[in-house]
């Protein structure tokens, strides 16, 4: 008497050949670095309109966290969604992309 024995797994989308994509977040200029370990990021993007087809100029600003405090205004930093440090702050600093001119 033989018995077959048989597999019970689920084809997961990462086996299956798709690998999932992560958010890589945003690319901003540090505004202001006033507060200790937080900067403000502004994110500049264009949007265009549903009806006329124009593209509008939006603005983002993000409370960004900066263990090192590496960041100073004027640079042009990489943020990435994290988990709430505080009440505003969702979004951390992975790294500073160019530093500002000045400095």
């Amino acid at each position: 008497m033989a018995t077959k024995t048989q597999s019970k797994s689920k084809a997961s989308p990462e086996s299956a050949g798709a690998p999932e994509k992560k958010f890589a977040g945003f690319t901003g200029v540090v505004e202001s670095d006033k507060r200790a370990k937080t900067r403000t990021v502004v994110v500049n993007y264009q949007q265009r309109h549903a009806k006329y087809g124009k593209y509008l100029k939006k603005t983002t600003v993000l409370q960004a966290h900066d263990e090192g405090n590496t960041s100073k205004a004027g640079d042009t930093v990489e943020v990435a969604p994290c988990r709430p440090v505080s009440k505003t702050k969702t979004w951390k600093v992975v790294r500073v992309v160019t530093p500002a001119a000045g400095v």
